[in-house]
């Protein structure tokens, strides 16, 4: 039987899922954290990569209000999950769920803020950001750039080309104390500054988190050719693409 309410527990780390966006660029009417990907909802996928990992204890969703998709997630999970609901852009979302955390006590354990569209994330990667992050700064997985990057003018043309050194993309799970997020997250959004990741705001609250290398196949889903890649990426971390096919598609073949 799935759990579908969160008891209180001695564990250290917890995971808050944003997923109230509607996802606009995606053009669909479904929103798509809850887009068909491999046999199961994007969101589906995403909360069993993160309820596997062993040192999670519990997951809280933040839903749009009146969300008709969560319910008819059949999600079966080894660790509780709960929802609460989520707020216009994603930092009232993490809000609203380190809230709910911060109420049962859990202010100085640590959280792992993850993308609802993130679904590919590695277990190797969760384990290698929970060994990095050790201090109040906090921590979040990233790639480092390697493309040449340019810098747009009003008028879409190259006003100048940036120098990459130093510059990395950022993606999720991002790593926290759940009470230090949660004022650094209230303080940006009184300030009028709605932050679009956790890193930001703690930044802003004058840490430094740590970037910790991941794998460049944890992609966000925003775009639909995004998805047949999200299947890719996991079929092929389950073993089922062979070495020929990825020999193929870095021939161009």
């Amino acid at each position: 039987m799935p759990h579908t309410a969160m008891s209180e527990s001695s564990r250290k780390y917890w995971a808050v899922v944003p997923a109230a966006g509607i996802g606009r660029r995606m053009g669909s009417s479904t929103p798509k954290q809850y887009l068909e990907l491999d046999g199961k909802a994007v969101i589906a996928h995403t909360l069993e990569r993160l309820s596997h990992h062993p040192a999670i204890a519990g997951i809280v969703v933040a839903l749009a209000p009146n969300d008709p998709w969560w319910p008819q997630l059949n999600l079966e999970l080894p660790i509780p999950v709960e929802h609460v609901t989520g707020g216009e852009e994603r930092c009232h979302s993490v809000c609203h769920a380190l809230a709910a955390l911060e109420a049962r006590g859990a202010g100085e354990d640590w959280v792992l803020v993850h993308d609802a569209a993130r679904p590919c994330v590695r277990k190797d990667d969760l384990q290698r950001l929970i060994a990095a992050v050790d201090d109040e700064a906090g921590g979040l997985l990233a790639v480092p750039v390697r493309d040449t990057m340019k810098q747009a003018d009003g008028d879409g043309r190259v006003a100048k080309t940036r120098d990459r050194s130093g510059l990395w993309h950022a993606l999720t799970p991002q790593l926290f104390r759940v009470a230090a997020l949660h004022a650094a997250l209230a303080e940006a959004i009184d300030a009028g500054e709605l932050v679009t990741d956790e890193s930001a705001a703690m930044e802003r609250a004058g840490h430094h988190p740590r970037l910790v290398e991941g794998h460049a196949d944890n992609i966000k889903i925003t775009r639909p050719e995004d998805l047949p890649l999200a299947e890719f990426f996991l079929r092929h971390q389950a073993g089922e693409v062979t070495t020929r096919t990825l020999s193929g598609l870095e021939d161009g073949g």
